[in-house]
């Protein structure tokens, strides 16, 4: 009687895993239960379902939107990647709202998003390369420069790029560099460190009135290097007159026009360009040489601001150099990350 009692509850209410599976459905279907049936599913979040087309026409039609009115342009190509937070938010909305049409246009931005980053998702990088370098924007306020510089060494780097460097914390970096790396050079508030000889190292003008960048020869075992390091002038953003570039924009130009002129076949760029890749400004820079973050890293790489990154405005780019791996270095007394790459020599042209 007993048995009969138990097979009859069994087979009446469930239990075990069966029953738990079928209280799952249920809860699971709770949310959409009241949308069958619902004519108005195709009618509501007409809001939402414009919202989501405009971001993304938006990230689509990044390089139409004008710069005549606080370089908006530029401003958004800086922080285009965050564009994508909208997705789940709007298909969040969507859901809440009960509108199916408002679900469907979210595929559009996730699409847009995943066909400008996506790749930037994967692990791109790879063993290998002959020459590890870094650089990094050291801050003129760092109130510890000489453990900025024994971080930085200890990457292992065979050549290190300082940006933002006053007169005196030259020594600093010098005393605290001199044992990892044999050369340096300083011109005005750049500096270079290499454990190869440096040669042809001179002052590159950049159309500020004073020295921001520099270029120098890296005999590395591999071959000649051309490398220039540079920090171009710092964009604002201001309530009056929007995103502030002007001077980072001719600089960028200058930039540009000097690495174009470059002999040596192979070139790094290391530096704090106060702009991302996707910064049209940059256009001088960006349209000869690859990121190496982009060609071998493994996500965005983000080095600013150093207490929650948003863009990276610090880059290593390279034109005969094969970019192997990049990424981003930890945190130092700086306001930015130190970024660093291995590159392959050998095998470029």
């Amino acid at each position: 009687m007993a048995q009969q009692a138990y097979m009859t509850e069994t087979a009446e209410g469930g239990s075990g895993p069966e029953r738990r599976r079928d209280r799952f459905r249920r809860l699971l279907g709770r949310p959409v239960s009241g949308w069958r049936g619902d004519r108005r599913i195709w009618r509501r979040g007409l809001v939402l379902t414009t919202l989501a087309v405009l971001v993304a026409l938006v990230m689509l039609l990044h390089a139409q939107i004008p710069n005549a009115i606080g370089n908006l342009g530029s401003l958004i190509e800086t922080f285009l990647p965050w564009l994508g937070l909208f997705v789940p938010v709007l298909l969040l909305c969507g859901f809440l709202r009960r509108s199916a049409t408002a679900l469907i246009a979210v595929l559009l931005p996730a699409a847009v998003w995943l066909n400008l980053f996506g790749g930037l998702l994967s692990d791109k990088s790879a063993t290998g390369g002959d020459l590890t370098v870094a650089t990094h924007n050291v801050n003129a306020d760092n109130p510890d420069p000489s453990g900025t510089a024994r971080d930085v060494a200890a990457s292992g780097a065979d050549v290190v790029a300082l940006e933002e460097l006053t007169a005196s914390a030259v020594p600093v970096y010098e005393k605290a560099l001199a044992s990892t790396y044999k050369y340096h050079a300083v011109e005005g508030t750049v500096g270079l460190w290499s454990k190869d000889p440096l040669t042809g190292v001179k002052a590159v003008d950049i159309k500020l009135g004073w020295t921001r960048a520099m270029r120098a020869t890296v005999a590395a075992p591999d071959g000649q290097v051309a490398v220039y390091v540079a920090h171009l002038p710092s964009v604002r953003v201001k309530m009056e007159a929007g995103f502030t570039a002007r001077q980072r924009d001719k600089s960028a130009d200058a930039l540009g026009e000097a690495i174009a002129d470059e002999k040596l076949p192979r070139k790094i760029l290391l530096g704090d360009l106060n702009g991302t890749m996707n910064d049209r400004a940059l256009n001088a820079v960006t349209s000869q040489m690859r990121s190496t973050q982009g060609a071998a890293g493994s996500g965005f790489g983000f080095s600013w601001p150093a207490s929650f990154p948003m863009a990276r405005i610090d880059q290593i780019m390279v034109q005969g150099v094969e970019p192997v791996s990049s990424w981003t270095l930890p945190e130092t007394g700086s306001d930015h990350l130190p970024v660093a790459a291995r590159v392959n020599l050998a095998t470029s042209s």
